[in-house]
């Protein structure tokens, strides 16, 4: 099952409101930080997931034993709805690699669209952890093609997809086509419009991040 944010009372739920409220949202710095706040918050919950060695550390007055993490997995993002969310990560995860995708849709004239996938810029993925990350999981076709891909590249130890919102059929798909993967979300909603769009969603986080492609 994924890990579902808003199923407990945190102060994300503030953050995850103020992304979806449609005036508030036109503000596109706070739309920007707190998609950055959440993934900060959902890289701390991936964090427990690793494993750990007790280290020392010394101080000005003498040693201190803390448990620190064994390894710094790769952050990844597809671009360009992904940067803010990607940002909340490397503000946790400050020593990591990072990796970037350009997917897009390409919408035919009958409406339909297949997932075009035209550049991935990587560090070496073998026996690294992969945190891949994108505001919103819709079909989870741009998700699981470029998983797949980089899967079929890398012996990728493990893999975790982060989003912000995502459907239920997204969800469906990736646990489908990627079982291993551990899904983190901060909501799950039900429906989608018929051009794939989330219900009720937040509208297109590109747009309201970045502004309106031409």
């Amino acid at each position: 099952m994924p890990f579902i944010l808003n199923k407990t009372n945190t102060i994300a739920n503030q953050f995850l409101a103020e992304m979806r409220d449609a005036a508030l949202q036109q503000d596109r710095f706070r739309f920007r930080k707190n998609q950055e706040r959440l993934g900060e918050i959902l890289a701390y919950e991936i964090s427990k997931t690793f494993t750990y060695t007790e280290s020392e550390v010394t101080t000005p007055l003498g040693i201190a034993n803390i448990n620190l993490p064994d390894v710094q997995p790769v952050l990844a993002t597809i671009l360009r709805a992904g940067l803010p969310l990607h940002q909340g990560f490397m503000n946790f995860f400050d020593q990591s690699d990072s990796a970037f995708i350009t997917a897009y849709r390409k919408v035919k004239q009958s409406g339909s669209f297949n997932i075009q996938v035209d550049h991935i810029s990587k560090p070496n993925l073998d026996g690294k952890t992969l945190i891949i990350c994108d505001t919103m999981l819709a079909t989870g076709q741009s998700m699981v093609l470029v998983c797949k891909e980089l899967l079929a590249q890398y012996d990728i130890k493990a893999l975790h997809i982060a989003t912000v919102i995502a459907s239920t059929v997204g969800i469906a798909h990736v646990r489908a086509n990627l079982p291993k993967a551990q899904i983190w979300v901060c909501a799950v909603d039900e429906e989608m419009t018929s051009k794939a769009y989330i219900v009720p969603g937040l509208g297109d986080a590109g747009d309201l991040a970045f502004g309106e492609k031409a």
